[in-house]
């Protein structure tokens, strides 16, 4: 199957390169660009990529806006966000992944990491390194204007489910999450999806978020 790629950045030069690079792949495709936030949903509802490449910051709509609205419509759930922003400094990426995202790279990203992200994102899986979930959610749960989770809490959860959460909520992958329980990766697959369904989180690093605001998960001390 090949992937279908919507970019959404202000730089037209930015999104150019990012344009040949995706194309010049076998089993990827840019479908549309779009230079800001309104237009990336409109360009979204009409194509239905699998993954739409969203810069945060872009005049108007921003990426954030836009983030939110595309995960927050139904007939769009097929879609993921992975968002181009900077760990260090954008604070934005903690709202981001509240709404929906799935996952997150820094913009000075190298070509085959860009490439591998959208692959990832697109199979369903967060792109969240360990250390990339440690200091998002520790700046999170560290602003005070941050709203609190709605919907179900994790009192919803089986014992196993709240067990394979809060390994997620690591960052740890559904292999490595499988060796450590002594599950197979399928079994480990079934009872994210099921949290994620009992929890009303749209994508796996949403899933994170709200096992940290719950309290499940801990942040790092």
């Amino acid at each position: 199957m090949t992937i279908r790629v919507l970019l959404a950045d202000d730089q037209t030069l930015l999104r150019a390169t990012f344009r040949i690079l995706i194309d010049s792949c076998s089993d990827m495709e840019v479908v549309d660009e779009a230079a800001d936030g309104a237009r990336a949903v409109e360009l979204t509802r009409a194509h239905r990529p699998d993954v739409v490449l969203m810069d945060i910051r872009m005049p108007g709509t921003d990426g954030l806006a836009a983030t939110s609205e595309i995960c927050a419509d139904p007939a769009l759930a097929a879609t993921r966000i992975l968002v181009l922003t900077t760990f260090q400094t954008d604070e934005y990426v903690a709202r981001a992944l509240r709404v929906g995202a799935s996952g997150f790279l820094g913009k000075d990203v190298s070509a085959e990491a860009l490439l591998e992200g959208i692959r990832t994102v697109a199979a369903g899986d967060a792109l969240l390194s360990p250390a990339a979930t440690r200091a998002l959610i520790t700046r999170f749960l560290a602003t005070p204007e941050a709203e609190a989770v709605t919907g179900p809490d994790a009192g919803v959860l089986t014992a196993r489910e709240r067990e394979v959460t809060e390994l997620v909520a690591e960052g740890k992958s559904d292999a490595e999450i499988a060796e450590q329980l002594f599950l197979s990766p399928l079994t480990v697959r079934t009872h994210v999806q099921r949290a994620k369904t009992k929890l009303d989180a749209r994508s796996r690093a949403q899933l994170v978020a709200i096992a940290y605001r719950s309290g499940l998960a801990r942040p790092p001390r």
